[in-house]
């Protein structure tokens, strides 16, 4: 299972630094590939307007992620595990979408960035499969 529609799209945030969004990309790669029951891939370039892979413009450089099924939110595992990788440096940011929604992770969130990160949580934890709200509704199991 992988690129397909539940999948996530996960994007380091560089500055316009494509050797740095690379480098963090890996990195971060490498950290996801570690956490149970999430499969994580880089994601393929879909700018036609070049031949070349090199001198790309920002954001050539994504990770996709695919959630597997699991007693536990998933999403909140792979939310949670990009942000302790954002902390190790107080630069790091992340961009990650999931169908119509996005958030930008930062190395040291606010509160109200906080805020938005839990409540993109509980949005999306609704929508993954094994939910209260995605296998019937509230029928299954009240909030």
């Amino acid at each position: 299972m992988h690129q397909g529609e539940r999948d996530w799209e996960i994007v380091v945030l560089a500055g316009g630094d494509a050797l740095r969004q690379e480098r963090l990309t890996r990195s971060l790669h490498d950290a996801l590939v570690k956490v149970d029951g999430v499969e994580v891939g880089f994601r393929e370039a879909s700018a036609p307007d070049s031949d070349g892979r090199k001198g790309g413009a920002a954001g050539d450089v994504a990770l996709w992620a695919a959630l597997g099924t699991a007693a536990r939110p998933l999403s909140q595992v792979l939310i949670t595990a990009i942000r302790e990788w954002c902390e190790k440096e107080r630069q790091r940011k992340v961009e990650v979408t999931y169908r119509d929604g996005s958030i930008v992770v930062p190395a040291r969130p606010d509160e109200a960035q906080l805020r938005v990160i839990r409540e993109f949580m509980d949005k999306v934890g609704r929508d993954e499969p094994g939910s209260d709200a995605a296998s019937g509704g509230p029928e299954n199991g009240a909030e």
